[in-house]
């Protein structure tokens, strides 16, 4: 069965960092990307960052420079290290792999951003 699992969401505030990890199943070999997503209250589910295997990163404008998206490939995991957080930040953050086509998500973990 495959599984996303992550870890790491909270409470900080305004200014602080957190880090979220998600470790795929080993039903997920290599996949293509890996990458999280966040869905704030009452909006559409956005991407924040993916990589590739190779280590290809994209990021959304909002997250630039702030966040940190990386991968460990040997250990089917990424990690997003998020700095200088702000209460827009807040979500529910979701870990995403795209897989021989197949896309899979982890059930989300809350971040929340205290002013």
């Amino acid at each position: 069965q495959v599984q996303l699992k992550e870890s790491g969401g909270g409470l900080v505030q305004t200014g602080g960092s957190l880090r979220l990890s998600c470790a795929a199943s080993a039903s997920i070999i290599s996949p293509s990307s890996m990458g999280w997503y966040r869905q704030g209250p009452g909006k559409q589910r956005d991407l924040v960052a993916t990589i590739s295997g190779a280590g290809n990163t994209q990021y959304a404008d909002s997250v630039k420079g702030r966040f940190t998206i990386f991968r460990v490939n040997a250990l089917n995991t990424v990690s997003l290290e998020m700095n200088s957080l702000k209460p827009e930040d807040t979500a529910v953050y979701f870990c995403n792999a795209v897989h021989i086509g197949t896309t899979y998500w982890g059930q989300g973990t809350q971040v929340t951003v205290s002013s």
